[in-house]
Formats: structure tokens, C-alpha cells, sequence
């Protein structure tokens, strides 16, 4: 299957996101790691780089993609790029996010003030645009990997409706996602689930630091008793950051095709008839 289009970045703010006045000219810094793959640090100009399905292909669901990085980079091509174009692949359209960097030397952003501002944006943009994306408004999700799944989490808790009223247009749309891959997270503290709390995905490696592996297994408790939908996988034998690599083995490297199980099973990937385009 393949793309609609070559995959081009959007800006989530054309006129400059609200906290990086005066930063939005610097030009973002992109490394190389000896595997080849692109590392992405100094964000002040967040944007979502759409990988949408042949019109034919696509079953209306859409990700919001949320690299990791510890919020002092992004890890673009196995938690970015690879995931959205294998969810691309399976029909699903995909936007990979790049968010500006709270733990940055030197940064002047929060995860919560700003970061988390990028994610809700994004979301709020395919939104608005889901009719031209042939996406269901009512099915868009994040997925979100380490400290990109610490972003999907509060995404999930800490959502509003929108404000009709708003001078805005984006501002007028909800930023609730419809459900949430959290994939190895740093788990938020006091994370205060909420009655409409969007259904979860939970994933991991049994190796990983306790406060990941433990502690995701201690949220899904914590979800199961606020009565969330959720589903976790504790993969024995994996550490942490395994994404989509080529050199992924065994039970672990299958997870993508176990969330798009998932998604099935929740109603999100009913097929929607082709628009034209």
C-alpha cells in the first residue's frame, strides 16, 4: 500500500506557537546515531508531518504519532516515521509529531505548559481537517512512546471541549482523544483519571526500570478499577525503546500488529467509503 502523497510537515501554529516568540526562525538541530537514524532537538516551530493512505485504503482512524527523547530530543525514525507509515500501511492515517523540548539544556518550556500544548493542538488540527482526510472525527487517537507516552497520557486526562466562541477556529474543536497507545511511558505523577477517560493500550518490557514496567502494571489496575477500557502487554525479555526496528525479534516486534487487533476490537477501523480527492 502507499501514500497519497510525499509526506510534508504542517505547522500546528503558521503564525508561531504561543511561548517560542522570536524562536520560531531557528532551525531545528538533526543528528545521526550510529544505526542512521534522525535524532531531532531545538523544536520551536512544533508541526505534525501527515502519512495518509490511498483514498480507497482508509478506514477513517487516525494516530497522532509522539516520539520520544526524555523531552531532549526526538527520536524520529523507529517511534516516529516507521510507526506512522506501518499504521499508514494498515490504512490508518498517521501525523508524527514534533513537540518543542522541556528538558532541553537551556529550554524555557514545560511538558505541561507547552509540550503537552503541541499534542493538544495536533489533535485539534486533524480534527478540523478530518473531512478533508477522509478521518472520522469521533476516531482519532495518540500513541505515544517514553516521554512521548507521558505526553498521551495527560493528552488522555487533560482534555476540554473546545470553545465555540473562540477567535481561534482550531480552539473550537475538542482536544480529547478517542483512545491512547502508551508505549513504554514515563508514567505522569498523580495522574487523575477522568469519567470519560479515553480506552487504553498499554505496552512494555519486562525489563525495563521498574518505574515503567511496575508501574504500567499498576496503572492498568488503576484504570480497571475506574472502569476504563484498557488492554496491557508486559513483554518478557524486552528493555526499553525497542519502537520499529528491522532487528526487533520475537513476541515484542509484533506489537504494532497487536494494537491494530485492539483498535479493531474497540470499533475504531471500520472501513469508510472513499471520498474524492
Amino acid at each position: 500500500m502507499g501514500f497519497s502523497a510525499e509526506p510534508q510537515s504542517i505547522a500546528l501554529w503558521p503564525g508561531g506557537a504561543p511561548g517560542s516568540e522570536g524562536k520560531a526562525g531557528i532551525a531545528e538541530s538533526v543528528r545521526l546515531t550510529e544505526r542512521g537514524e534522525h535524532i531531532v532537538s531545538s523544536v520551536h516551530a512544533p508541526s505534525i508531518t501527515p502519512f495518509l493512505p490511498e483514498s480507497g485504503q482508509r478506514n477513517g482512524a487516525a494516530l497522532i504519532v509522539i516520539p520520544g527523547g526524555g523531552h531532549a530530543e526526538l527520536w524520529m525514525d523507529h517511534e516516529g516515521y516507521r510507526v506512522a507509515r506501518f499504521f499508514a500501511d494498515h490504512g490508518v492515517a498517521a501525523f508524527v509529531l514534533k513537540y518543542r523540548l522541556a528538558r532541553e539544556i537551556g529550554s524555557a518550556y514545560t511538558v505541561e505548559g507547552h509540550a503537552l500544548a503541541d499534542v493538544q493542538r495536533a489533535i485539534r488540527l486533524v480534527r478540523e481537517r478530518a473531512g478533508a482526510w477522509q478521518i472520522d472525527p469521533q476516531r482519532i487517537g495518540v500513541i505515544g512512546f517514553s516521554a512521548g507516552g507521558e505526553l498521551a497520557a495527560l493528552a488522555g486526562t487533560r482534555y476540554t471541549a473546545g470553545a465555540a466562541d473562540a477567535h481561534d477556529p482550531l480552539e473550537r474543536f475538542s482536544s480529547r482523544p478517542d483512545f491512547q497507545a502508551l508505549i513504554y511511558p514515563s508514567i505522569p505523577a498523580e495522574l487523575a483519571l477522568r469519567a470519560d477517560e479515553p480506552p487504553a493500550f498499554l505496552l512494555c518490557g519486562a525489563d525495563d526500570a521498574p518505574a515503567i514496567s511496575q508501574g504500567l502494571a499498576e496503572l492498568y489496575g488503576h484504570m480497571r478499577r475506574a472502569g476504563v477500557r484498557v488492554e496491557l502487554h508486559i513483554y518478557d525479555g524486552a528493555n526499553h525503546g525497542f519502537g520499529i526496528r528491522s532487528e526487533n525479534t520475537g513476541p515484542s516486534a509484533a506489537w504494532p500488529q497487536r494494537l491494530l487487533e485492539w483498535l479493531q476490537q474497540q470499533g475504531m477501523l471500520a472501513r469508510v467509503a472513499a471520498a474524492a480527492s
